[in-house]
């Protein structure tokens, strides 16, 4: 963990933490697993890195005056026009491995920004309504934390459902280990079944 005094390095700490979570849970997946949609509203591994990785850049980057140098591979905002999704799901021509190394240099530039700039750094959401674009780094290290934090948790849903693999982190488990799941869900379910 960072200094607990200082609130930059502890924000950064999460927003890292999220991040390696949620890349973390893409680790041994086939290509066409990562693909899959799985849910009603196609949420799949590779949409939520690609969403997440598209965030990152454009919040630590246009909205501090910076671009992402390898800013071609990223969804221009003029591709929400023609598919709101655009962001949601990897093209034929993007792979799981291509996706995770675009995601881990946005996260080099985004630590960059955060490394560089003052928490106070005034900033402009060019996306965000007038009068609301008005930020600074301390707001946005705050928002993109928690957009990443929910995307981990879909993530982790998908991943239990996929193969039952569970844990906040992929270095150890934050769950019980030897537990009894199924005797668990039962006594869940028996309590459901009360109301």
């Amino acid at each position: 963990m960072t200094d607990p005094n200082d609130p930059k390095a502890a924000l950064h700490h999460y927003l890292k933490e999220n991040r390696d979570a949620l890349i973390g849970k893409l680790d041994g997946l086939s290509e066409r697993d990562a693909r899959l949609p799985r849910t009603g509203t196609g949420n799949n591994f590779l949409g939520l890195i690609k969403h997440c990785l598209n965030v990152e850049a454009g919040y630590f980057g246009p909205t501090f005056g910076r671009e992402f140098p390898d800013s071609a591979e990223l969804i221009p905002l003029s591709a929400y026009d023609e598919d709101p999704q655009a962001d949601w799901y990897a093209r034929a021509d993007e792979t799981k491995d291509g996706l995770i190394d675009l995601y881990r240099r946005v996260a080099v530039f985004t630590d960059q920004t955060i490394d560089q700039l003052p928490l106070d750094a005034p900033g402009q959401v060019p996306w965000w309504r007038p009068g609301e674009q008005a930020v600074t780094l301390q707001r946005i290290i705050i928002h993109v934390t928690a957009d990443l934090a929910r995307h981990a948790g879909h993530a982790d849903i998908l991943r239990e459902q996929h193969d039952q693999t569970v844990g906040w982190r992929t270095e150890g488990s934050s769950v019980p280990d030897g537990y009894d799941w199924p005797a668990y869900v039962a006594k869940l379910t028996t309590l459901a079944g009360q109301f």
